[in-house]
């Protein structure tokens, strides 16, 4: 077995995303793209949320970082095993689409719920993994579905409905910070809420949502689709697991993860424990990881179905690896917010550009399951990486989680650079 690209008509073939396949369907407009945008949007929101959560509730158990670190470690395990179900559903029962988004909303609901009543460490861990599982839920079902409605501009389109999770990772952390800190402006006083009443209004969007779809879609999906059987699942996740494209990606999407996750989570720390920082100015910095790449996600995208995804994902991991190390001297004031910015426009937006590759190296009727492994095996091997984050930020300080998370990222470049790309063909 060898692994090639694609040839697209004015690119190399080497680095050029694969052709769609001829009996792929054509869209037929872009309502259910924005639509499961906004969704994704909502889900996000929540997802991000708990980000803010985390000194007050640090502070309130008694945590260690290492202890902080493990509860995000065990919702990434459960988000990662989630995908495995969630792969087999959706590609084995392509009309209940709209009934697995549903069940994923409806576990992050339930997931704050669990914190907003939780005095208990290990409830809340528990509360973590069930938010872990319903965010995860929702990604088999939706990048599979425009995987396949959108075959022609895949790229576009996995970054449209990224761009909807940028939208809710933008406006959870300001959102979350102003509800837990308050606000004193021009007279205007009010202390804010208890992170517990916070946590317990983030089951109403949920749920909302959850209505949303049901209305929407209550006779199924808005397309047919043929079911297919066990077998016939069991035949193609065995090529699909011995795809090494796919496998590639997996593995640059856990990097990827990984260093999203454990810079993340630490820099809410350090603002908190060293810089002194308020909810809000935390929430703010939180927001700006996130709001330039509302803006970079669709131009990455757009770029990667016309100049290939090696060229743009080496690159994004790189300037990645790169801004991260910023922060050893971008360390407070103006620099840092500089540098969260620069940080931003590269760290959520590559996400969609590594979907789409292990899209173009996935056969027809396997989108799910190839969401699934990616996901899986992203959110598995990442899962240890904020434990050990909390281990170095606990011996060596954020400088030290900085070098790790670097150095994550830098061997994501690596991968990038030689991973093998597109479908498998025989010698």
């Amino acid at each position: 077995m060898t692994t090639t690209d694609q040839p697209a008509p004015t690119l190399d073939a080497s680095e050029a995303p694969d052709a769609a396949p001829d009996d792929a369907p054509e869209p037929r407009n872009d309502r259910l793209l924005y639509g499961l945008s906004a969704g994704h949007g909502v889900k996000h929101f929540g997802q991000g949320a708990v980000l803010l959560l985390i000194p007050e509730l640090k502070a309130t158990l008694g945590l260690s970082d290492i202890a902080v670190g493990a509860m995000f470690g065990a919702r990434d395990a459960s988000s990662g095993l989630t995908n495995i179900p969630a792969g087999l559903l959706t590609d084995m029962y392509r009309h209940r689409v709209p009934l697995l988004l549903m069940v994923s909303m409806t576990f992050v609901g339930i997931g704050y719920l669990m914190i907003g009543l939780s005095s208990w460490y290990w409830l809340t861990l528990v509360a973590l993994m069930v938010i872990g599982a319903g965010t995860s839920l929702w990604h088999a079902p939706a990048f599979s579905e425009l995987a396949v409605r959108y075959p022609e501009r895949r790229g576009f389109a996995m970054a449209a409905h990224s761009t909807g999770a940028q939208i809710g990772n933008t406006t959870a952390p300001v959102g979350i910070g102003l509800l837990l800190g308050g606000i004193s402006y021009f007279g205007v006083e009010w202390a804010g809420l208890d992170w517990r009443t916070v946590a317990l209004l983030l089951v109403v969007p949920a749920f909302v949502t959850v209505f949303v779809i049901l209305a929407r879609f209550k006779g199924g999906s808005p397309e047919d689709h043929a079911d297919i059987s066990l077998s016939q699942y069991l035949t193609a996740s065995g090529r699909l697991l011995r795809n090494p494209a796919v496998l590639a990606q997996a593995l640059l999407h856990a990097l990827r993860g990984a260093s999203h996750n454990s810079i993340q989570l630490f820099l809410v720390i350090y603002m908190a424990e060293e810089l002194a920082y308020s909810d809000l100015a935390i929430g703010f910095h939180v927001s700006l990881l996130t709001l330039a790449g509302i803006g970079s996600t669709p131009i990455l995208g757009m770029l990667s179905d016309r100049l290939g995804r090696r060229v743009v994902s080496t690159a994004s991991m790189a300037a990645i690896a790169l801004f991260v190390l910023g922060f050893l001297w971008a360390d407070d004031g103006w620099m840092l917010t500089v540098n969260v910015i620069l940080l931003g426009v590269f760290l959520f937006s590559i996400m969609p550009v590594i979907v789409a590759a292990a899209m173009d190296a996935t056969d027809v009727g396997s989108e799910g399951t190839s969401v699934a492994v990616l996901f899986a095996g992203g959110s598995l091997i990442g899962a240890v990486a904020p434990a050990v984050a909390g281990a170095i930020n606990t011996s060596w300080n954020f400088d030290g989680v900085v070098i790790f998370v670097a150095t994550l990222a830098a061997v994501g470049a690596l991968i990038s650079l030689v991973a093998p790309r597109g479908r498998p063909t025989p010698v």
